[in-house]
């Protein structure tokens, strides 16, 4: 083999290119859902008495289209890329990185099936049932197998930060996965946990917002760390400071869960607990935002021109307003006006809209031209239009979740002299209406921006390359080095 062979292998580029498609598929899909369900909250009617179309079987679709199938394709794609580019070396397996791809693509159709029909374990985030999460289970390790297998047979000696955050994720989520998803099968379609009382809701919320943690943060945060460098043409501003950061939300963030239990069963101490490390985390959390937007010192000028880097920056810019916030609703006092209402929603739509969908967005963007060896996107005005389209819709979404939340929480402990509730709940949801409108309106300049998406990747895809010269405003863009 030759030196030059050794230096620039042949990549497999094909998964990456399967679960960046499956990435926008995916999330056209979860988002649809999610503005079909948003509908039924403001006309009711929407579930036309039809079972398999009432929100309380579509919601759990909701989150497990966006979180796993549209984020989960996005970290396939973007780890298998990045970890064969920065280690320059083949995939370890084919064949298994094969297996993860339609092992993945199997368990997000037993799940859009399954729980349609209510075939569920009631666990947020892991409603899935046992065989599926056996499923879940197998495809995982080869992915944990495939995606190491790769750093050791690595061509150099360093081990870039992405990978640090892409590998804790995998281990993290293979423990969450296997520990909440413990249970007494009783029939092929049924299970109970393994796990009791407050003891399973511990178990819970240990892994709900380990989920958010490692599987919507670190994970994505691997993404930022190769790609915001790489559209920008730029160093990472501090790697001493990545390498702080991966320690740090790696030591603390496992430790936040039972700040979703204040004021239940579980024993004070326990919350106490959860609330001082989730205030502690937002010191790393920002560390790695500004680290983010840092590394644009410099650079700044190409954020005019250059709708990708807009994205990567901006989810970074509601990384880390979303980092603030979450710290602040875990702490008890503010948890008593916040919990249960629509604020959650919006902190967890700033997360997954603003963040994680933003990150992705961008990362595919970078990716096509690439995987399908394109001189640019076929329209860099397209990408402009969908990164206002994201923007707008999210903002509504979020500011009308904010300000729903903050009436509920008021208007639920409102009290008379005489010691009785001064509203009824009916009451609290008619003020929320106006909100869940906006809300919805909100979604739709989202589901919008995805399918602008969607035909940009296919015409960069299937228009031949001396043709892109006629493209709607069309301009080069970084290519992969």
């Amino acid at each position: 083999m030759s030196v030059a062979s050794q230096v620039h292998p042949e990549y497999n580029y094909k998964v990456v290119r399967q679960f960046a498609i499956m990435t926008v598929v995916w999330g056209i899909v979860g988002m649809t859902v999610g503005v079909f369900i948003a509908a039924q909250l403001y006309w009711p009617a929407l579930n036309f008495d039809i079972p398999y179309l009432t929100f309380s079987r579509l919601r759990p679709l909701h989150t497990n289209a966006v979180i796993f199938a549209f984020g989960g394709c996005a970290l396939f794609a973007t780890s298998y890329y990045v970890v064969q580019r920065t280690s320059q070396a083949r995939i370890f397996s084919d064949k298994l990185a094969a297996f993860t791809f339609w092992g993945w693509q199997a368990v997000i159709v037993s799940a859009a099936i399954t729980l349609p029909l209510g075939l569920t374990s009631t666990k947020e985030y892991a409603e899935l049932e046992w065989p599926i999460d056996i499923l879940i289970a197998l495809v995982w390790v080869a992915y944990i197998i495939t995606f190491f297998g790769t750093i050791v047979v690595r061509k150099v000696s360093h081990i870039y930060v992405a990978n640090w955050f892409f590998g804790a994720f995998m281990l993290t989520v293979a423990v969450l996965h296997i520990g909440n998803s413990m249970a007494i099968p009783v029939s092929f379609f049924k299970s109970y946990s393994i796990y009791a009382g407050a003891v399973d809701a511990m178990m819970q919320w240990w892994y709900g917002h380990n989920a958010v943690g490692f599987f919507l943060t670190a994970g994505f945060l691997g993404m930022m760390y190769y790609f915001v460098p790489k559209q920008a043409g730029r160093p990472v501003y501090s790697y001493r400071l990545s390498v702080v950061h991966f320690w740090a939300l790696s030591a603390l963030y496992i430790w936040a869960g039972p700040h979703h239990l204040h004021y239940t069963a579980l024993p004070d101490w326990t919350q106490s607990l959860g609330m001082v490390m989730s205030v502690i985390l937002f010191v790393p959390s920002w560390g790695g935002m500004i680290n983010g937007i840092m590394t644009l010192s410099g650079a700044w000028h190409k954020l005019r021109t250059d709708p990708i880097l807009r994205f990567l920056i901006v989810s970074l810019s509601f990384y880390g307003m979303s980092t603030f916030e979450g710290p602040m609703m875990a702490i008890k006092t503010v948890n008593a006006l916040s919990h249960y209402t629509d604020w959650t929603i919006g902190h967890v739509h700033s997360g997954a809209l603003g963040w994680v969908a933003m990150v992705s967005i961008g990362s595919i963007y970078h990716l096509i031209p690439v995987l399908f060896n394109k001189p640019a996107m076929y329209s860099i005005k397209w990408i402009n239009v969908h990164f206002w389209l994201a923007t707008i819709g999210v903002v509504l979404y979020i500011v009308a979740m904010w300000m729903s939340g903050v009436l509920q929480g008021l208007m639920w402990r409102a009290v008379n002299p005489d010691g009785t509730l001064t509203y009824s709940f009916v009451e609290s949801l008619q003020a929320s209406m106006p909100f869940y409108f906006v809300r919805f309106v909100g979604g739709l300049f989202v589901v919008a921006g995805m399918l602008l998406m969607a035909y940009n990747v296919y015409k960069t895809i299937r228009t031949p390359n001396e043709e892109f010269s006629n493209a709607p405003e069309n301009s080069p863009q970084p290519q992969a080095a």
